[in-house]
This record gives C-alpha cells, structure tokens and sequence, in this order.
C-alpha cells in the first residue's frame, strides 16, 4: 500500500500536490455550507424555492460576468494573486451572508458577491492545465475529484449536524478555513503561467481590454462551443442535486437536512472508492463518448426521483448519478483543457465555466416554480429529458472530432516481452 502511494506520488510534480492539499480544504469548509443554502434561505427568510431559485440566480448572473474577466486577467497577469484575492474575499463574503436579516439585503449582496467570488474560477482550472502535462491530466483532474469528495464525506455530515442547531455557525467555519488556505497557498504555491518569447506571442503586451476582446477567438471555435452547450443543458440538470433536492426531499418525502447530507456522504464514497481507477481506464477511451455514457447515467438517475419514494431507492439513484460523475467531471476538464491554447487558457477555461454559472441563473428558478407550483416529480421528467438531448450532443461531437490528434485517447500501455530464456 505504501509503495502504490508513493508511485502515485511521484508521477505528478510537486506543485500539484500543493494544489490537491489547499483544494481538500477549501472543499470541506464549502461543504459545510453549500448543500444547505437553499434550506438555509427558505427557512431563514421563510419563502418558497422559487425566491431561493432567484437568489442562487443573481449570485450566478453576475458571477458570469466576474467569471469571463477573470478569464482574461489570468491570461494578463498570472493565476496566483487572482486565486489569492478569491481566498480572502470568500472568506469576508461568507461573514457578510451570514449576518444579513432581509431578504431585500439579501439580493443586492448576492449580485455584489457574485461579480467578485467567481473571478478567481479560471485562474484555478489553468493552473491545473498549467502543472499537469495532457497525459497526466485525466488522471490528475480524476484525483482531484477523489479529494473533493473525500471532502463531502466530512463536510455534509458535520454542516447538517451544525444546520440543525446554527447556520452561522457553517458561515463563521467556512470563513475561517477560507483565510487557512490562503495562507498555505501563499506560502508554497509560487505563478504557474506559462512564459513565452515575445516575438513569440506578441499577445503579451496586449492591454486589457484587447486580451478580453480575444473573448471573439473563443467563441468563434464552434465545436468548443457546441461541447460548452451540450454541458450547459448536462449542467442544468447535475445542478439540481446541491440546490432543489434538499428542498424536494424535505417537502415531499419528510428527509430532514442529516438524511440529504448522508445521501451526499454515499456519493462521495463511491468517488473516493473507484474514481481513480475509473479515471485511469478511461484516458484509454474515446473522450467524447465517454462524456454521451455519463449523461445517460445522469438520466437514469436523476429521473429516478420522480419515480421513487424509498430512502435506499434514492441512494441508489444517488450511486447511478455518482457513476456518471466519475465519468463526466475529468473528462470534461480535460476536453477543455485540450481545446485551448496555451496563451488563453484562462479565456477558454472562463467560458468552460460557463456549463457551471449559466445553469445557475435559471435552473435553480425554474426548478422552484415546478416544485412550488407544479407536480414535483415532473422536475425529473424534465431533466432526464435534457440529459438526453445533451448524450446525443457529445456523440455527435465524437464524430465530428473524434479524430483530431488533441482529442485522440493516450494508447494503453503494451506489456514489455518476456526476456528470452
């Protein structure tokens, strides 16, 4: 067991593990909190899922906007002082929510932190692309989905534990280990961007409003853009297991905020347990079509909770959706990553937030008006739909592109023969 843990040491540089360490936790002090804000505004405030839906809208409408500069300051400047700035206003912003006591205070706030929190977002996933080589990167982006759940074991099961008693308590935490982070990362984690000559790349004396206006070269790249769609309508539907379900499942079944929690616990399990070894397999396989078979797992699984009413049927739905996750999360980073050139990493990782922050303007608002207005279950019917359109969005993109040299699977390792006798 040593040895294996020490090999895999050694195949990523050392950088990286300074990345996986402050990821691990930063992740445990937002799982404390994420999962439960929607329970925390609908309770809080005392409204429906609807006026949830409209905050967690203005949180991500103007996180787009934060999100695309970010984007093109990461290409300018470097990632290391934006991720910094991130650390330190998440922690000052968390503080600031969880003392506000109307929801009139409540819209504003979100759209102020919004346009900040999310600027810092590209910076993160270039850095990524930055340390890791293409070999590397499915496997490394898979390893840091193990430690991301390694995370939600210990972050759900303590914030619904803290939910039931205090939500600032959840608030004052994720603070804190927000300040704890930043200062690890400044410490070890030194600028990764890339350095060019400038004959080279005489993009390097742009001023900042040419870089954002390269924005134009993004979305010109129209298979990029048609990945970047079919993960939004993907997206809208993943969304719904950290905002709407929570409220489903009390609303609908009586499962209070411990029960969603372990649910959260037994994805993050199955991650912890065979992420790595799926992710090791299926750099081997064609990307595209990887990311088709997570999406009909995501509908399986997401429209079983329209169909079912059993604690463990919904865990098991949980576990179908897990599967696809391990399929979908470094695939589609790595696919992202393989998209962009060097010198706009940052521009094409913004926009590949997009498949995040986009869904969050609308789908946790639509998601409200079904349940508070409509048959709840038919928020499921909707998504498997969607997870569908979007399975068949990515096998066309496997034909149209499957046989691009950046999109071609790393070939398995051959045996070495056997020396002769």
């Amino acid at each position: 067991m040593f040895t294996r843990l020490n090999k895999l040491y050694h195949e990523f540089p050392p950088r990286f593990w300074i990345i996986v360490l402050t990821f691990f936790i930063d992740s445990v002090g937002g799982t404390l909190l994420f999962p439960f804000f929607s329970l925390y505004i609908t309770g809080k405030f005392n409204v429906g899922m609807t006026q949830a839906g409209m905050v967690l809208a203005m949180f991500s409408i103007f996180g787009i906007v934060g999100n695309m500069v970010g984007g093109a300051l990461t290409d300018k400047f470097g990632r290391r002082k934006l991720i910094l700035f991130g650390l330190v206003f998440s922690a000052l912003s968390t503080l600031t929510l969880g003392m506000v006591n109307s929801l009139a205070v409540l819209f504003p706030l979100a759209a102020f932190i919004g346009l900040l929190s999310d600027v810092s977002g590209p910076a993160h996933q270039a850095m990524m692309a930055d340390i890791l080589t293409e070999k590397q990167r499915q496997e490394g982006f898979g390893l840091m989905r193990v430690v991301r759940n390694l995370a939600w074991i210990i972050g759900p099961s303590i914030g619904g534990f803290l939910a039931n008693r205090s939500f600032m308590l959840l608030f004052i935490i994720d603070a804190v280990v927000s300040c704890i982070v930043a200062v690890i990362f400044y410490n070890f984690m030194p600028e990764t961007k890339p350095q060019h000559h400038d004959e080279e790349h005489p993009q390097q004396h742009e001023s900042i409003l040419q870089t954002i206006a390269g924005y134009g070269i993004v979305l010109k790249d129209f298979a990029f853009m048609a990945f970047i769609v079919a993960a939004i309508l993907m997206g809208a539907v993943y969304q719904q297991m950290y905002n709407s379900l929570s409220v489903f499942l009390r609303d609908n079944h009586n499962i209070d905020p411990q029960g969603y929690g372990f649910l959260m616990t037994t994805s993050a399990i199955t991650v912890i347990l065979f992420q790595f070894s799926v992710s090791r397999n299926i750099k081997h396989r064609p990307p595209f079509l990887i990311m088709a078979l997570g999406t009909l797992f995501y509908m399986l699984g997401f429209s079983m909770f329209g169909f079912v009413s059993a604690y463990w049927l919904f865990m098991s739905a949980i576990v179908v959706i897990t599967i696809g996750e391990m399929l979908i999360m470094p695939t589609s980073q790595t696919l992202a990553a393989n998209f962009a050139p060097v010198e706009m990493r940052g521009r094409y990782m913004a926009v590949f937030g997009l498949t995040w922050l986009l869904p969050s303007t609308f789908a946790p608002m639509l998601a409200g008006l079904i349940l508070d207005n409509l048959n709840p279950n038919l928020l499921w019917y909707i998504g498997g739909i969607l997870c569908a359109v979007s399975a068949l969005g990515y096998w066309t993109l496997h034909l149209r592109l499957g046989r691009q040299e950046r999109f071609v699977p790393a070939s398995p390792p051959t045996e070495e023969p056997a020396p002769a006798s």
